[in-house]
């Protein structure tokens, strides 16, 4: 018999509890995506996300029996999720882009852990999270700008700000999720608010992209592509902003404007036979990056460029050199010759 027309009679809950491992994935399977963008928020990292989401799954399964119903599965998986990032955020690193840690040109000591990284696929696969009261639509906060603005806030304040400003939850259900008083949530709110406010940009990428069709996006991510397959700098430079920054996580080094940057290219990214491929990263476009392998006789990921516009201009290159994100967009290991 499936296990499913068991559930009938009663309760998914009440058969998870009783040690049904089937009903525990239908208890906790719809929430999953979500609560990973929610560790993803929280921590800036989606390998640090993987690795807290095994930890809530693992902490539902055991504490099930003492789930009593008197709030929601999806909150008590929040308040799992929630605890387990503040315990994680206790022994990690806060999480920096490179523009954010030193001057052009020079940058911080080169430590990997440090830096945030790209969300995968399109903000719309996260889940439909929070209701009307949500401040930040669920594109807006994933994007990079947003993320990095969050790990300057103590990690109770941007607990607060994230359960309350992109999910939505009412000041009572977020103090039961932090297992606070209502009063103290807001206060950890207003104090978020004051701290981010100066590094969330005005305008979202979101809003920005909004304005542009979607065939002036493809073409611009487009000549993006050919410009770096041509080593063409008059192309490139045209597409960028005269203050663009380009950074290339993990290298602490970064670069502003259009001469320091063409002088980066000229020397490096331009002497490498390139091929890419478009995708998404944390709602913005993206550019899988494929450097010629005279080896492997192929084309293999190296790079991946999230790309941050203002209209029809390119205002930042975030580069992240790591071919293990590659898998998780969905993209090849290689492309032929």
């Amino acid at each position: 018999m499936d296990r499913r027309t068991t559930w009938q009679g009663g309760s998914l809950v009440a058969a998870a509890q009783g040690g049904d491992e089937a009903a525990f994935e239908a208890l906790v399977g719809p929430h999953r995506r979500e609560l990973h963008a929610h560790c993803y928020r929280m921590l800036g990292s989606v390998h640090d996300a993987d690795d807290v989401l095994q930890e809530v799954l693992l902490r539902a399964w055991r504490g099930l029996g003492g789930f009593q119903g008197r709030s929601s599965v999806r909150a008590w998986l929040y308040r799992i999720a929630t605890n387990a990032c503040l315990d994680a955020i206790e022994s990690r690193s806060r999480r920096f882009v490179p523009v954010d840690v030193g001057p052009a040109g020079a940058g911080a000591p080169a430590t990997e852990a440090i830096w945030v990284g790209p969300y995968p696929g399109t903000p719309a696969q996260a889940a439909d999270e929070g209701g009307p009261a949500a401040r930040y639509e669920q594109r807006e906060s994933l994007e990079l700008a947003f993320v990095a603005a969050l790990q300057y806030l103590p990690a109770r304040q941007r607990a607060a700000l994230i359960l309350r400003d992109v999910l939505g939850f009412s000041a009572r259900d977020a103090a039961e999720v932090l297992e606070t008083t209502t009063a103290g949530v807001n206060s950890a709110l207003q104090w978020a608010r004051v701290n981010a406010q100066a590094r969330i940009p005005e305008r979202s990428q979101h809003a920005t992209l909004r304005a542009l069709d979607d065939d002036q996006l493809r073409q611009v991510v487009g000549q993006y592509m050919r410009a770096l397959e041509d080593a063409d700098l008059d192309a490139m430079v045209a597409l960028l902003s005269e203050d663009a920054t380009w950074s290339m996580p993990p290298s602490p080094h970064w670069y502003q404007g259009h001469e320091a940057i063409g002088a980066f290219l000229l020397a490096g990214p331009f002497t490498t036979r390139w091929r890419h491929i478009p995708t998404q990263a944390s709602g913005q476009p993206a550019v899988g990056c494929y450097a010629w392998d005279d080896t492997a006789g192929c084309y293999l990921g190296h790079v991946l460029d999230v790309l941050t516009f203002d209209g029809q201009q390119i205002t930042a290159v975030t580069a992240f050199i790591d071919a293990t994100l590659f898998r998780r967009f969905g993209l090849p290991a290689r492309l032929p010759a």
